[in-house]
């Protein structure tokens, strides 16, 4: 089985990488991508304690703008050499957006302590949601969102302006096969118009398969990557068991029991960008 969107601690995951293989491997996952936001320092570790049993997909979840709005773009195999100095600067940029909102929440006489990560990972809405729960103010993530962090609630920052075309560019330049993560969670557009802007732009695959797509709109993606000659991609968009709650990794991750055929495409065009 084939999982090729999943986070750790280095960005907004509750599991470490070694504790997200173990996980995977004991829910019969093949093969498992690391595709935290904004960075690649989760991959080493992946690739350790994974050993010969399960193969580590390298990639990332680069964070964009488009029509004011976020939009998540998936990169696969990328050369993590290049993509080291900017990624450095979307971390920093990240660190600036979490303090901005936790100084929103302040004014708003709702202080919270920001978590004090690690060097190479990526602060991010849900360890503010964690911190907001943990204080008190709320009662879950959710509620965290739908009061104050969600798109256009008092306490969001939009992302540092980086676009969709400065963003494909920059993974394709590192060799990922750019691919628009879950594109119906996207707010800021209808999903066909924004994907002949995305394909002009150099998209090469579309994550096809996600929780939050229904059936119809999974058809209709695989009908638009048919008709554009995209790649289909798919993963749980797994971010570990909440705390606090009876969540467990076994009955999400590896949940849509995905196969293995989709990766071979995915490998063959990061080939091609590479030569």
């Amino acid at each position: 089985m084939l999982e090729l969107h999943c986070h750790t601690t280095y960005s907004d995951g509750t599991l470490t990488p070694g504790e997200l293989v173990e996980a995977a491997i004991a829910t019969g996952v093949k093969a498992l991508a690391i595709t935290d936001h904004d960075t690649v320092s989760g991959w080493n570790e992946a690739f350790v304690a994974a050993e010969q049993r399960l193969e580590i997909v390298p990639g990332v979840e680069l964070s964009t703008v488009h029509n004011g709005r976020s939009l998540h773009i998936l990169g696969f195999y990328p050369d993590a050499a290049k993509l080291s100095e900017p990624l450095s600067l979307r971390l920093e940029g990240r660190k600036r957006r979490a303090k901005q909102m936790a100084a929103n929440l302040a004014e708003m006489d709702y202080p919270i302590e920001l978590p004090n990560l690690g060097e190479g990972m990526a602060p991010g809405r849900p360890h503010l949601a964690t911190a907001l729960v943990r204080a008190g103010y709320v009662h879950s993530a959710r509620e965290a969102f739908d009061r104050f962090l969600g798109d256009g609630c008092p306490a969001y920052v939009h992302y540092e302006k980086f676009s969709i075309v400065e963003g494909i560019e920059l993974l394709r330049s590192s060799g990922a096969v750019p691919v628009w993560a879950h594109p119906y969670l996207f707010r800021g557009g209808d999903v066909e118009v924004v994907l002949q802007e995305l394909v002009a732009a150099g998209l090469m695959g579309v994550e096809v398969y996600h929780p939050s797509h229904t059936p119809s709109e999974t058809r209709k993606l695989e009908t638009f990557c048919a008709q554009y000659g995209l790649l289909m991609t798919g993963g749980s968009d797994y971010h570990g068991p909440i705390p606090g709650t009876k969540d467990k990794h076994i009955t999400t991750l590896n949940l849509l029991n995905l196969p293995l055929n989709l990766l071979e495409p995915v490998k063959q065009a990061a080939e091609r960008l590479r030569a």
